[in-house]
């Protein structure tokens, strides 16, 4: 079981600070509790360009797109960058509350021909009502799983090239079709620590992400889901969610780690958690367990760091150390059965490079990882020599178009 290595590409904005450029008091309408953000990149589309192209130069295999009011939308912007890029995959995300499934099965289809089959799907739930509001969607948190389980079923039912009905509580369908399923079908990422959440995993995923928790942790969500996936005679893979802060000696990360706390003053803190708080995602709760709100004893398992969570939601946890020392990190996770490591760290950039100059040839020499093929893999020779070779045809990093 090799390690399967993703990056993330910040659509909602990034930038060298862990303060949100969107704040939290009021749902980040109001700002007169944030303290002003400096050094933030906005997302257009030539900054998360450059993410891409780096991510897939780095050995990436794909990069996590979120979703949200304070993102560009996941699917327009990562189809955009399918056509600057040549081997890089995109995990959409997205919510099934909010879109038809059966077009939903229609645009992943169009977009596997796109891409050439680059298409990742992950499904967001949801676990902040506020947020679902927004998008017209006011069903609570239990019933929102209960329709995304009926959501995924339509989707793969639809993508069986045959008229496909279904007649459930949320969905309606009479002979829905995908008339070019895709080729592949696109794997289904999902995460959620609820009751409700793991049956609806077990029952309609391919791979189960996990928040980056400490390892015990982990270990026991593995085994929950595994034993569910069972009693439905299916297998599920997993993968977890981590930012990360790499450098050539353990020293120079956690001062980097304190550094992004520097930024952080009381008043900052305070009101991230209270927004954070009002949550009902059971693994945002989990996240906000780890640190209490507090600053002290942050590294809550060995180079695993909370810091990230006193001001953001969703992933709060970081891999901080040496390139070494991340690497024993990721391999410990791997030894768990964690396959898809999605990774993150500001700014992503500049993170992206220390992960993969440092921490990815550490994994490699572990034989952990499966070969990246070469840029020039398939470029023609120019008088009998490589393209890449002295005195060859110029080597030419293709557009994807």
């Amino acid at each position: 079981m090799s390690v399967h290595l993703h990056w993330f590409l910040p659509t909602g904005g990034d930038g060298r600070t862990l303060v949100d450029r969107h704040a939290y008091t009021d749902g980040g309408i109001r700002r007169d509790r944030i303290t002003p953000v400096s050094g933030v990149r906005a997302p257009d589309i030539e900054y998360l360009a450059q993410i891409a192209k780096a991510a897939e130069q780095l050995g990436f295999e794909a990069v996590l797109t979120p979703t949200g009011t304070w993102c560009e939308d996941a699917w327009l912007t990562t189809v955009a960058l399918t056509q600057v890029t040549e081997r890089l995959k995109f995990l959409v995300a997205f919510r099934p509350g909010v879109i038809s499934p059966v077009l939903a099965a229609q645009m992943a289809a169009t977009y596997q021909r796109i891409s050439r089959g680059r298409l990742l799907l992950n499904v967001v739930t949801g676990g902040d009502s506020t947020e679902q509001k927004r998008f017209g969607d006011h069903l609570d948190h239990d019933r929102r799983y209960a329709r995304t389980d009926e959501f995924l079923q339509v989707v793969r039912g639809v993508w069986g090239g045959r008229p496909f009905d279904f007649q459930g509580e949320h969905y309606q369908v009479e002979g829905g079709l995908t008339a070019l399923p895709p080729d592949p079908l696109p794997q289904i990422f999902f995460g959620g620590s609820s009751p409700a959440a793991g049956p609806v995993a077990a029952r309609n995923v391919d791979v189960y992400l996990t928040w980056g928790e400490p390892p015990e942790q982990v270990r026991q969500k593995i085994e929950w889901i595994r034993g569910l996936a069972e009693k439905e005679g299916r297998t599920v893979r997993f993968g977890i969610r981590l930012h990360t802060i790499s450098r050539d000696s353990s020293k120079e990360a956690w001062a980097t780690a304190h550094r992004l706390l520097d930024d952080l003053d009381p008043d900052t803190v305070a009101a991230a958690q209270q927004a954070l708080g009002k949550s009902e995602s059971v693994g945002q709760q989990r996240m906000l367990a780890l640190h209490g709100g507090s600053r002290d004893k942050l590294e809550i398992s060995p180079n695993l760091w909370a810091g990230v969570g006193l001001v953001r939601g969703g992933a709060g946890t970081a891999l901080v150390g040496s390139h070494a020392e991340v690497a024993d990190r990721i391999e410990e996770y791997h030894s768990l059965g964690i396959e898809h490591f999605v990774l993150s760290g500001y700014p992503h950039l500049e993170e992206a490079y220390w992960f993969g100059e440092g921490v990815r040839p550490e994994l490699a020499a572990r034989g952990l990882l499966d070969a990246v093929p070469s840029p020039t893999a398939g470029v023609p020779a120019a008088n009998g020599r490589p393209a890449s070779a002295p005195g060859g045809a110029p080597l030419l990093i293709a557009g994807g178009r």
